[in-house]
């Protein structure tokens, strides 16, 4: 079985902060964020806990080409971007 991987998006409950990530277990990488495991990491600076969209990938290369291009993106596009999967930033987690 092949493995997927992914690119993702998470914020805070306030929607104020994003952070883009890529995994190739998204539940496991999610909770570990929720968990605060990486102490001192952006993600559990600000409170970065909830998912809110999230990118399949057949290839660990083809998922970090699409993180840089994501990062690199201004904050309005990459709202734009989630808004089209997901219009009203509800936490994707729990429909994983």
């Amino acid at each position: 079985m092949e493995k997927v991987w992914y690119v993702y998006i998470i914020t805070n409950y306030s929607n104020s902060v994003f952070y883009t990530g890529v995994t190739n277990n998204l539940l496991r990488r999610i909770w570990e964020h929720k968990q605060g495991f990486i102490k001192n990491s952006f993600s559990s600076k600000y409170r970065l806990y909830k998912l809110i969209w999230f990118e399949e990938f057949p290839t660990p290369y083809e998922a970090i080409q699409a993180e840089k291009k994501v990062k690199d993106y201004r904050r309005e596009k990459k709202l734009n971007l989630i808004k089209s999967k997901n219009p009203n930033l509800q936490d994707l987690y729990t429909l994983c």
